[in-house]
Order: structure tokens, then sequence, then C-alpha cells
């Protein structure tokens, strides 16, 4: 795969080809010598950027899932450049914590993979550079510039999309339904044993899954700014919609439609085996659904409330180290290599998550059906909030609407006491 030609740089010098390492270890990856390229430096455009100080290696942390990929873009780059980029492979749930904990000491990583939601942890620890997409913002799904824009400055290249959305068995039920109400009632004319299915925690139940309702209430956690930013001084929780949902959620509690003790394994094999026409889910139950021969659609989540039942969007990309001493590089690598369209592609076909550049993501969606499914549904989700102030919200969120879907206590006191206590602890 080549993703660009030598002539898109104009280099003054260049140095002899490296040899791509794929290894399991790794540090900073510059030298003492290795000129370094400001933040400040670069410009709104890498194409138009002179890359005469961008010499010496670059090191990026990588899972295992995407290294094959990025070896390619890596190796490409550095055929284009003669800058060498040193692969290091790492557990995507370690990444965030070995990163804060290492750029400090000058042993972490140019590059890293990474989701949107630690951005909180990572610029207020001071670990993460901005990235200067400049037009090549334009290029990519507003969703996913969204997610990792913090503060006003966008943090990172995003690669991918991922929600969650609804299942439907097409031949238990074969149109999409309109609300809530609506389908519970095409369930029930199923004649199969659940209506609807969503896993829930019996303690925690599950705010992830069950946000679009909430939303389609009118009820989002926190403001937002103008820059679309979250603002953890507005918390709008425990608003009026907020109450209404928690009524909301009582009332599917006490029906049996929301059900704490099917978990999410319950809730797949269920659906799987035909119990129900409705599955609230990610692409990630997908593969074993058509495995049993399920004839599954991808709807739209039908709201509860008056508003738009909109789900959460986890964006998933790369970002740049505060310490690289190879800046210039590091975000023409991520700009030109990582954002092209051919490495987009790649990505996307061993992940199976929509891609977050705009070309790719319509190519993904004219492929495949599912992915198109999820991705209009994406398109409209709001990102997962990054701001630390977030940390605080989920227990509380989580044991409250156990609680009231179990029916112990007054949903309207539960939800306001939930409210109050996110309240205090991100003060």
């Amino acid at each position: 795969m080549r993703t660009h030609a030598p002539d898109l740089f104009r280099f003054t010098s260049v140095l002899g080809i490296s040899a791509l390492v794929l290894t399991s270890c790794g540090g900073n990856g510059t030298d003492e010598g290795d000129a370094a390229a400001d933040t400040d430096t670069a410009s709104d455009n890498t194409d138009d950027n002179t890359a005469e100080d961008a010499t010496g290696e670059l090191t990026v942390w990588v899972d295992a899932e995407r290294a094959d990929d990025l070896a390619d873009a890596a190796s490409d780059f550095e055929d284009d450049t003669g800058i060498a980029v040193t692969l290091v492979q790492q557990d995507f749930e370690e990444v965030r914590d070995q990163f804060v904990s290492q750029v400090p000491t000058g042993e972490g990583p140019d590059i890293a993979v990474g989701a949107h939601d630690w951005l909180g942890v990572l610029v207020t620890n001071g670990v993460v550079a901005p990235v200067e997409l400049g037009d090549a913002a334009e290029d990519f799904e507003d969703v996913a510039v969204e997610a990792w824009t913090y503060e006003g400055q966008v943090y990172g290249v995003p690669i991918s999309i991922e929600n969650i959305a609804l299942l439907r068995n097409a031949d238990l039920v074969d149109q999409a339904p309109g609300s809530f109400d609506e389908m519970i009632e095409l369930g029930e004319e199923a004649d199969a044993s659940y209506p609807f299915l969503v896993g829930l925690d019996a303690q925690t139940a599950d705010p992830y899954h069950l946000y679009p309702f909430q939303m389609s209430f009118g009820a989002p956690v926190f403001g937002q700014n103008e820059d679309g930013s979250y603002n953890a001084e507005e918390l709008m929780i425990g608003n009026e919609g907020g109450t209404a949902f928690a009524e909301w959620l009582s009332e599917q509690g006490e029906a049996g439609v929301l059900n704490t003790n099917i978990d999410g394994d319950l809730a797949r094999e269920n659906f799987i085996d035909g119990e129900s026409p409705f599955l609230l889910t990610g692409p990630w139950n997908v593969p074993a659904a058509e495995e049993a021969g399920i004839n599954v659609e991808v709807d739209a989540i039908p709201p509860a409330g008056d508003e738009e039942a909109q789900p959460f969007a986890g964006v998933q990309g790369f970002f740049l180290s505060a310490q690289s001493e190879n800046t210039l590089a590091a975000t023409t690598f991520l700009v030109d290599y990582v954002g092209s369209p051919e490495v987009q592609q790649s990505l996307y076909e061993v992940g199976g998550r929509a891609p977050a550049l705009t070309e790719a993501f319509e190519a993904a969606m004219a492929d495949d059906d599912i992915v198109a499914g999820f991705g209009e549904v994406g398109a409209e989700a709001v990102p997962m909030p990054a701001i630390p102030e977030m940390g605080a919200v989920w227990d509380y969120w989580g044991a409250s609407q156990a609680a009231i879907i179990n029916g112990e206590g007054d949903p309207a006191g539960l939800w306001d006491q939930m409210a109050e206590d996110i309240a205090e602890a991100t003060e």
C-alpha cells in the first residue's frame, strides 16, 4: 500500500532508509541530535510545511489489532521522508495510564493510539499537544473532530467512530419502530419471549446503553459551550427531563421491559436464539447474530421522550505527545498518513468500526449495510464527555438507575439525590 509519493515533501536533505521495527518495547524514539519542531511551527496544512527539521525517527504506540496496517503506513512514510517509525505494541486498555506516567520522564512515545474520552486526563496532566489539522479537519465526520476537541483545540487524528444502535430481527419484525412504545408494541405482536432487550447490571444498570432514552427526555449529563465542548459547571442531568426519564425508568422496570437480571450476555443469547426482535447494542454483537442465521437490520434508536434518542459516540484515534522532539514529522505522519483514505479504509477493514474520515466513511457505508446503519446513527450521536468531571458521574448514575428500575424507592427522589451527589462530586 502506498499513500503518498515522495514529491509531496520538500526536503533539503533526506536521511538514508532506516529499518522499520515492530517490537514490544520502546521509548521516545528521538536522538539528542534530532531537530525539534515546536508545536507552534506547524502550519494549518502540513503539506505546505518544509520538513527540513523533521529528521531522526518517531516512536508510535499501537495496539495489536492495528499494528499491521499502521506498519504499512509507517513504511510508506519512511520511504517518502527517510524518517524511521518504530511501532511499539501496547495493550489498548493500558495506553492512557502508561502514557501519563512515562511522557513526563521522557520515556514515552511521540504518538499513541487512544480514545477521545481520555482527553480530560491527558490534557490536565500536560502530556498531549494539539494536532494542527487545518483544512484537513473538514475531511472528517463532524462528530469525530468534535470528540477530539478539548477546550477549543484538536488533540488527535480520529480513525474510527463507534456507537450503539438498535438491532432488529427482520424475520420477526419487518419495520423499524418510530418510537419506544411502538417498538414494544411490535415486539409483543411478534409473540417473542421479550419485546425488547438491553443488557443491564443488577447494581449499576447501564447508563451508556440507556443514554439515548435519557437524551430523548432532554436530559444530557452536561451542557455544552458554543464550540460543542462540555461545560462541567452546567450540570443538566437533574433537570425536569431527567426527572421524567427517572419516572419512565421506573415504569419500564415495573413492566419488566427493563430487567437488571438480564445482563449483556443473556441479552445477546436471547436475541441470537430468536427470543426477541430487538436488541440495543453495538456492532460487536452483529457477527454472532449473523453466524446464528439472524436476518439482522440496524435501525435508529427509537425515542422514549419527545426529542431524538442520541447515543454516545466513542471516537478512537492517535494523539501527539507534548514531549515529542519531532513534532513536525509526527504531525505530518498523523495528518497525511494516518488521516489518509487508504489507511482509514484499511483500519476499518480490520476493526469493523466506521472510519472517521468522510471519504472512507462514505465508502464503508456504501459497501456494508450494517456499517451504514451504525454509521447513520453515529453521525447524529454525541461524543462521550472527555472532561475529568465525567469520572465522578458514572457510579452515582448507574447505581441510581438500577435502584429505580428495581423499584427501590421513589424514582424522582432517587434521581434528585443522584444529581445532588454528582454536583457535589464535580465541584
